[in-house]
């Protein structure tokens, strides 16, 4: 089984929430992917940050051998899901739905604290480890 991380995991595992840690070491490093959009959440945290050296390195470290999706191939089910959001008047952020979208079209489980808002996606597993 294989999971991608949103990143508000990605952010607690790089601070050593104690539970989110705990979860982890059930699985292998490669079990856990992210995407290109909470790379680019993440980054865009260190440019903004007083402490960006700082807050630079704790983001290499967690890199370190975390596989990274592209979103290319899942821009398909983004437009059809964002869509259908839209019909029905549930819409979420792109880059949420993006992150998703990933998810389904991986069919990976995606590990949120948020699955209240990412279960209006239709395919998509979820897991929260904050829990």
């Amino acid at each position: 089984m294989a999971f991608l991380l949103d990143t508000n995991i990605c952010i607690f595992l790089m601070k050593g929430i104690p539970l989110v840690s705990e979860r982890t070491k059930s699985h292998a490093k490669d079990e856990m992917l992210i995407s290109e959009v909470p790379l680019a959440e993440l980054k865009y945290g260190v440019a903004k940050s007083d402490r960006r050296a700082e807050n630079a390195l704790a983001l290499d470290r967690f890199l370190t051998g975390v596989h990274v999706l592209p979103i290319g191939d899942v821009l398909d089910v983004f437009a059809s899901e964002k869509a259908r959001l839209a019909r029905t008047g549930t819409m979420i952020a792109d880059f949420d739905l993006l992150i998703g979208a990933t998810a389904v079209y991986h069919k990976l489980t995606l590990v949120t604290n948020n699955t209240k808002h990412f279960e209006r996606l239709d395919g998509i597993d979820l897991a929260d480890w904050t829990k």
